[in-house]
């Protein structure tokens, strides 16, 4: 992956896991800010124009929230209306985080463009969504597309829907995913990342975690990764579908914080001395010195002339063969460096 570095982009994903509560929503978008996140995000939608009203949840929003409701009740619960909206993007303009919003229908698309959204987040379930994906790249702004579930070939479809109707490749980013919650980290291949760069060389490339931890996202961050999305809450134990795989305060706090350090790790690429090991050079090297007193005139031999530390620098051995047979300009004691 070497598309030019830029800072990583990093979402908090809250999703749904205000659980309906404005207040919730509020905190979360406050712990987002604090952990140092640049953008933290919801999502978007009307039940009716996502599922049926007898569509079973997933194993694992069964598994955290218990079976005994249908997906669209569920899913009722969590919409959020445009007051709702009009509230949490305030309170992140106070907080100055970028508010984001996934939305799962074409209604829910609408509303977010017309409140001034930068650009669109489509989520893996709607990759396989042509006439969604078409109505997305019409609004003509920046897409972030996570592609949990998919092949390669499902991939291919989707960036070809958004281009053909008009969006260009380089307004796309793509985001590797694993859509199990929690994702086995044996599972997370991120790997993946590598081959969406190479097949889609005009998009950006990103990840979207749900392993447990914070150790996919920064190694996502290390392999290049332009843009980290993980969900989060204020509390794992709370009741809702994604709160368990979710990272709590601290981890996220710590995940920000791995990434952004990962990230001025990986420098400009240049080999060359960083300025903090320069003055290391004079100490750690060797030099030539003389290894026995050498006469003005006399001329440097592999007998009177060895490499060694000097603390202070000199001639480097790398010219040795330049050095050898050249008469002394002065004298020299044993142990001096030499001088040319």
């Amino acid at each position: 992956m070497t598309r030019e570095r830029s800072p990583i982009f990093i979402i908090a994903e809250a999703g749904v896991n205000h659980n309906g509560d404005m207040e919730l929503a509020r905190k979360l978008i406050d712990l987002a800010a604090e952990a140092g996140a640049d953008a933290v995000k919801f999502q978007t939608f009307r039940a009716g124009e996502v599922v049926t009203e007898k569509a079973e949840k997933a194993a694992y929003q069964k598994a955290t929230s218990g079976g005994g409701e249908s997906q669209y009740a569920m899913l009722k619960r969590l919409e959020l209306d445009v007051a709702a909206h009009e509230m949490l993007m305030t309170h992140c303009r106070e907080r100055n985080i970028r508010f984001l919003s996934t939305p799962f229908d074409a209604q829910s698309l609408d509303m977010l463009m017309d409140m001034g959204l930068p650009l669109v987040k489509v989520p893996s379930g709607e990759i396989t969504n042509l006439p969604y994906l078409r109505k997305v790249a019409a609004k003509g702004r920046p897409v972030i597309l996570s592609t949990g579930m998919t092949t390669l070939d499902e991939v291919r479809d989707a960036v070809a829907a958004l281009t053909g109707a008009g969006l260009a490749a380089g307004d796309v980013t793509l985001l590797h995913c694993n859509t199990q919650y929690p994702t086995p980290i044996g599972d997370a291949n991120l790997r993946a990342m590598e081959t969406l760069a190479r097949e889609f060389p005009d998009c950006a490339v990103g990840y979207s975690d749900h392993t447990p931890g914070i150790t996919c996202p920064v190694a996502a961050a290390a392999m290049g990764a332009t843009v980290i999305e993980k969900h989060f809450t204020l509390d794992k134990t709370m009741e809702g579908p994604d709160h368990a795989a979710s990272l709590d305060p601290v981890e996220l706090t710590a995940m920000v914080a791995g990434v952004r350090e990962v990230e001025l790790a990986l420098g400009d690429g240049v080999k060359r001395p960083s300025a903090s090991e320069r003055e290391n050079i004079a100490v750690a090297r060797r030099f030539l010195v003389a290894v026995t007193p050498i006469k003005a005139g006399e001329p440097f031999t592999e007998t009177n002339v060895t490499a060694r530390r000097t603390g202070c620098g000199g001639v480097s051995p790398m010219r040795w063969d330049e050095v050898m047979g050249t008469p002394a300009r002065k004298d020299f004691d044993a142990g001096e460096a030499i001088e040319l």
